[in-house]
């Protein structure tokens, strides 16, 4: 963090009143950046104005180039962002440096139309990314089943997933929480779900949503999941004719050859999985390396971002910008995914250990990306728990990853040579 000194400087430097002789307002993302997490919300804000920016890869920790005026001042001062006015001359020197590295430029050309995929009513524990869009103070929407069943899913550019269990076991909490008045909601709001489309149960109105949501990407949308969201929809894709819900559902004993008649085919990321069909143990399958609510549960470590080559990757330069580059690890219901169940081509971001933290890939015209674990702050969140205040984490290297996801589609395409 900048000394008191240096602070009150930089906060003059965004003062609408400031000497209008810049050019550029050049927003650092390194370790002098007072408001990391606020500054992916600043940029956004441009965005919506109708105003270009740009997304400078690898130079100062992935910086933003905004333009000089005095309401963009004033928003960066009310966010407490740092930025430095540059004239002509200095942008052009950052041009020459960028031009000779391994860094780019990226324009970004328009705020990308948000969508959190979230259940009507409030639950026991919270969404990282609803946190940090919020903190960000980025606006979005809120969807759930109704609204993917009604096809509104192409009115978003960016759609995120985080809790949901596709499967249709409700994450196996009734192994701790069956009597849990949030628990009997949950199940009785997932029923009558179904039961309203048409649907014989919970399982199949669930594989039905997982199908929507592969053609949502298929068809040009960016996917963005954490925590079970990232395991369970692949499940749910390449059940097929498997009822992998079918012990809780309705008691009948499940199917010892569910892993052998998947079809991984159907899945978006990962392949060749073991289910896990026993009822009694809290796990979903094998992909998962941490397996956070068995016996078998293995310890936190840290993980790392990958370095990427910005002028010909610059879609996970772009997904691992960051000011740091080792991170400590988190749980979450799914932690992070075993090598050897992630398929080939898929991209690989951070690892840890023999596991993969944080991967993408290209479906059709969209992506998506999964990042495992629920709260980058919260090693061990636990089930009511209070929700992370950002305000005590401004710069945080783990939900800045997040937030590179939000403007990731807002990057000029003819710009992405990976897609």
């Amino acid at each position: 963090m900048p000394s008191a000194g240096v602070a009150l400087l930089l906060l003059a430097s965004v003062s609408p009143t400031a000497p209008a002789g810049a050019q550029s307002l050049l927003v650092p993302m390194d370790r002098t950046q007072q408001n990391h997490l606020r500054a992916y919300g600043l940029t956004y804000w441009v965005l919506q104005q109708g105003r270009k920016a740009e997304w400078l890869l690898n130079y100062r920790s992935g910086s933003f180039l905004l333009p000089d005026q005095p309401d963009v001042r004033k928003a960066a001062a009310l966010r407490g962002v740092s930025v430095t006015p540059i004239d002509a001359a200095q942008e052009g020197q950052i041009r020459a440096v960028i031009a000779e590295s391994n860094m780019e430029a990226v324009v970004l050309e328009k705020a990308p139309k948000v969508a959190v995929y979230s259940p009507p009513n409030a639950t026991p524990w919270d969404d990282a990314v609803t946190m940090a869009l919020e903190y960000a103070e980025i606006p979005y929407v809120k969807i759930w089943d109704d609204e993917v069943l009604d096809g509104d899913l192409k009115q978003y550019e960016w759609i995120h997933l985080h809790h949901e269990d596709f499967t249709g076991q409700y994450s196996k909490f009734y192994l701790t929480y069956a009597g849990a008045p949030w628990l009997r909601e949950e199940v009785a709001r997932n029923q009558e779900v179904a039961r309203a489309h048409g649907f014989p149960d919970v399982p199949s109105e669930k594989k039905a949503i997982a199908r929507r949501l592969r053609e949502y990407v298929e068809q040009g949308g960016f996917l963005f999941a954490m925590c079970s969201a990232t395991e369970t929809l692949d499940l749910a894709l390449a059940a097929g004719p498997v009822d992998i819900a079918a012990a809780y559902s309705d008691g009948t004993p499940p199917d010892p050859d569910a892993t052998a008649k998947m079809r991984w085919s159907q899945a978006m990321a990962f392949t060749g999985a073991q289910v896990q069909i026993a009822p009694a143990v809290s796990a979903f399958s094998d992909v998962d390396s941490h397996q956070v609510n068995t016996p078998w549960r293995k310890e936190l470590g840290v993980y790392s971002l990958f370095n990427f080559s910005a002028k010909f990757d610059p879609v996970p330069t772009m997904l691992t910008q960051d000011h740091e580059a080792v991170l400590p690890d988190f749980y979450g219901l799914t932690t992070a995914f075993r090598l050897d169940r992630i398929k080939p081509g898929v991209i690989i971001l951070a690892k840890e250990g023999d596991a993969a933290k944080y991967i993408h890939g290209d479906l059709g015209k969209g992506t998506f990306t999964f990042f495992g674990g629920h709260d980058p702050e919260d090693p061990e969140h636990q089930i009511g728990d209070p929700p992370t205040d950002l305000s005590l984490h401004p710069n945080s290297a783990g939900y800045r990853l997040i937030l590179n996801n939000v403007l990731f589609p807002a990057a000029k395409k003819k710009k992405l040579k990976t897609q």
